[in-house]
């Protein structure tokens, strides 16, 4: 019996994971629709701006199932949820989760660390991004602290997005208050409506991010990442 359905507004692969703790792995999207933040440089605005609303279906977990199927047939093993914020759902994105589970498939999911749900103890690869200063959004530390404080520090990462000074002040923050976690520091794409090639734009603030990271020995234990998509395919959607 289904428990809701699941606002999604595209689905695409396979492809490969470009970021995070599992940077580099073949992968299947699933990218659902609303978020509870409205961040300043966020690259898919489009899941809560409203321009593209028209795409949202609203869908079964057994039909968002068969739809990755009929995409990718058993080219696949990895699913990534992304959004948007999918922490936004209840008890259909359980559901997918545990479907997906039946048919020996990983779950990759990132999620700001605003809103705790009981599925985050069922997803094999979970990232907790809390936003930096540059998003124009406030962390709401109470609520990281008690989601951090039940998930098992090997079964999560945190990661950050990093644009300037106060953003990388900020990871410090966040990696001293949950030194436990495995943590990430991600590049910022401060222009995810660029049209052609930005690499050499991103491979210059990974070199300033390096530097940084070099240079602090508060961040010795910190893994600092490109967002490789975004070097290999621009901002080309759906790949």
């Amino acid at each position: 019996m289904s428990r809701g359905k699941i606002p999604v507004i595209e689905t695409f692969g396979p492809t490969i994971q470009g970021e995070g703790m599992v940077i580099g792995r073949k992968t299947m999207f699933v990218r659902t629709a609303g978020c509870d933040y409205r961040c300043k440089w966020c690259d898919s605005a489009f899941t809560w701006d409203g321009s593209e609303k028209h795409r949202i279906r609203m869908m079964e977990p057994a039909e968002l199932f068969e739809e990755l199927i009929q995409l990718a047939g058993n080219n696949f093993d990895h699913v990534t949820i992304s959004g948007g914020n999918p922490a936004l759902i209840g008890e259909a994105m359980n559901d997918f989760i545990m479907l997906l589970q039946e048919h020996g498939m990983k779950i990759g999911l990132e999620t700001q660390g605003s809103k705790w749900q009981d599925w985050f103890l069922l997803v094999d690869d979970l990232t907790i991004s809390p936003k930096p200063p540059s998003s124009g959004m406030e962390t709401n530390f109470e609520i990281l602290d008690e989601i951090i404080a039940r998930l098992n520090p090997a079964a999560f990462s945190l990661k950050v997005v990093v644009f300037d000074d106060h953003d990388f002040a900020y990871a410090k923050k966040v990696h001293k208050r949950y030194p436990a976690a495995n943590f990430y520091l991600s590049v910022g794409n401060a222009n995810p409506n660029e049209k052609g090639d930005i690499s050499s734009r991103l491979l210059k603030s990974l070199d300033w991010l390096w530097g940084k990271v070099i240079e602090d020995p508060e961040m010795n234990n910190v893994k600092a990442l490109p967002q490789l998509h975004a070097l290999v395919w621009a901002n080309k959607r759906g790949v």
